[in-house]
């Protein structure tokens, strides 16, 4: 079935008039792709493994398996803000971390490999920043450990570099999108000045105009989801809504976006229900 709800979330958002069908390649890297964006992040790890350590697509499906094993790790820790309690708690996650410390090992080392022979291979570069991201964000956002400041500043300078030279580039938009939005939003103001300044205003609408950008399926999926998490963070839950629902009828087997509707629509009718019961005692 050829992919409908991306497109009609462009069309929302954009309020374009129509878009073609964009084919989506059968491949073992596209599969664990729709296993990622169907929140089965354990299928998503296990498909793109031979891919990592394949010559072809090897960057690429390392730096999925990076960010599936990084969910798996968040998801196994809980929400619980004690990071070091939940860590001890957990059982599948020093394994899953193991995976994790392997494959960004082996990413990284075939990226600068590829940039020593072609400096300026641009979707290298982007990739050896997204792998510096997915290790920053599972150590500060998930770990809680304050640590991965070098991987940070290879990152923020690998994304700004790409997008000098391609400012068209959407996943490094998005990429980019979020260390401004995460700066601005969960940075001390001091922290944010060595971190080189953010902006959640910034941030937000790089997420927005990606996620209206014309690209392949898979990058502009990948732009919505952002744009689905920020608007969540934002608390912007009808705007949250839409797009989840959306997004559902591609990955209709995505437990998180299921689980948000789902709430959604008891918190809308609790309220509602809240309404009626104040009105008629008024």
């Amino acid at each position: 079935m050829p992919p409908q709800g991306l497109r009609v979330v462009l069309l929302t958002l954009a309020g374009a008039a129509a878009l073609g069908v964009v084919p989506v390649a059968s491949s073992t890297l596209d599969d664990a792709r729709w296993a990622f964006y169907s929140a089965n992040y354990e299928s998503a790890a296990a498909l793109a493994l031979d891919e990592c350590v394949a010559d072809t697509n090897s960057l690429a499906a390392c730096e999925l398996r990076t960010a599936a094993l990084l969910l798996q790790i968040r998801r196994a820790m809980g929400d619980s803000p004690d990071t070091d309690a939940s860590w001890k708690r957990c059982t599948a996650c020093p394994p899953l971390l193991a995976a994790f410390d392997a494959t960004l090992a082996h990413g990284k080392t075939v990226a600068r490999a590829r940039l020593r022979a072609v400096p300026l291979d641009d979707e290298t570069l982007f990739l050896l920043g997204k792998l510096d991201l997915n290790y920053v964000w599972l150590q500060l956002g998930t770990l809680g450990h304050k640590t991965g400041w070098a991987e940070y500043w290879e990152a923020r300078r690998s994304l700004d570099t790409v997008l000098t030279r391609q400012p068209g580039h959407v996943r490094a938009r998005v990429a980019r999108g979020w260390i401004d939005y995460i700066v601005d939003t969960k940075m001390r103001r001091g922290t944010r000045w060595l971190l080189g300044g953010g902006s959640k205003t910034r941030g937000l609408a790089a997420i927005r105009s990606a996620a209206v950008t014309d690209a392949d399926f898979f990058t502009r999926t990948e732009a919505v989801f952002a744009l689905w998490d920020m608007q969540v963070r934002e608390r912007d839950f009808a705007g949250a809504l839409t797009t989840a629902q959306l997004l559902l009828i591609d990955f209709p087997d995505n437990r998180d976006l299921k689980r948000f509707v789902d709430q959604r629509r008891v918190d809308e009718a609790t309220g509602a229900s809240a309404s009626v019961v104040k009105n008629n005692g008024q």
